[in-house]
Order: structure tokens, then sequence, then C-alpha cells
């Protein structure tokens, strides 16, 4: 009999000490939380953002590529890809957005690319080029006859570098590069100019 009282003591101490220290911690002053990181951005000094593009950029004009900019790059990046495109453009009655840049491979050290990329697959700072119009920038071209298209920049930090070739179909190495690229994506930036062809 007193073998049993003496084991229900026993249990009741270590649930009353449980309780205790499970009030103690509910009572504890949580550790401040970290501020969240700063999300990439992507700039260009060339336009506004949601602006109409300047010719020199467009198939109006010299058709060079912009200068672009990005920030707040995050911690484990080792490469950048950038993809421009125009989500007005229904390619062949599907869902396939026009391929006017992709540049994949961008060195994780790299903060931007300078106006006017040479042409060329292969870069020479390690990065591959592609668009519809074959290893090169391709610039801005919706008809004059239409509401401006929004061409569409984005940015994404990678936590890879993707091993795949440029290849000579700009719609099939896109499908190949985003597919390397998913579940690697650490940060993403958008800017966007609107263009469409003088009267």
């Amino acid at each position: 009999m007193k073998q049993m009282s003496l084991a229900r003591i026993t249990s009741l101490a270590f649930a009353l000490a449980a309780v205790t220290a499970t009030t103690a911690a509910a009572q504890a002053p949580a550790a401040p939380a970290a501020p969240p990181r700063p999300a990439m951005t992507l700039t260009t000094p060339a336009f506004p953002d949601g602006d109409p593009i300047p010719a020199k950029y467009t198939q109006a004009g010299e058709q060079v590529s912009p200068k672009l900019d990005w920030t707040n790059t995050p911690p484990g990046t080792q490469s950048f890809l950038l993809h421009m495109h125009d989500p007005d453009v229904a390619r062949n009655k599907t869902t396939d957005t026009q391929v006017h840049w992709l540049v994949w491979n961008i060195p994780a050290t790299a903060t931007g690319l300078p106006e006017g990329v040479p042409k060329g697959a292969d870069l020479p700072d390690g990065s591959h080029q592609i668009s519809a119009s074959g290893p090169v920038y391709r610039g801005p071209g919706a008809p004059a006859n239409g509401p401006p298209h929004h061409y569409t920049f984005e940015i994404y930090a990678l936590d890879v570098k993707l091993d795949v070739a440029a290849g000579t179909d700009a719609f099939d190495t896109r499908a190949a590069v985003m597919k390397a690229a998913q579940g690697h994506i650490l940060g993403k930036a958008v800017y966007v100019g609107l263009f469409k062809r003088p009267q």
C-alpha cells in the first residue's frame, strides 16, 4: 500500500515538474526574429519600370540590349538566369510567349549586364544566350496597329549552374533551361517596359 502511494507521489511530482517547465517556457520572452532579407530588385537606367522602351533598344532602332542592374542577391547564389519575353504573344496558338532574350549561367558575382551585350551563343563570362532571332538580344517589335506590348525582364538567382547547352531552337532551349532551373530558384525580380512600333 505504501509502495503504491509512493509511486503515485513520484508520478504526481513528475507531472507537476513538467507543467512548471512548460509554463516557464511559455512565459519566457521569445528571441527577436531576424529581419527578413530585402527582396531582389532589377532596374535599368534606360527607362522607368512600366514606361515605354526607347526606340534605341527595339527593332525600330539600333536594337541594342539595355543595361541591367540587380541587387540583394540571396545567399548561396551560384548563377543568374535572365528571361526577357513578350507575354502578349500567344505563339502558334499555345501558351508559349515570344523569347526575346534568354541568358543563363551568368556568374554569381555579377550585379548586372552592360548595354549592348555582343552577339554569340557563348559569352566571355561563361554565360550563354539565345532568342527567337538567334544567339543575340531580340529587341521589342510589337506592331503599330494595337496596344503596346509588355516586354518583361525577369532575373532569377539560382543555387546551381545549369547544365544546358545553347541549342538552335530558342523555344526548346528555353523549355530545357526552365526545367533545369526548377527547384533551384532562390530569388526573382521583374521589370517591365512597353513598346509598339511608331505609326
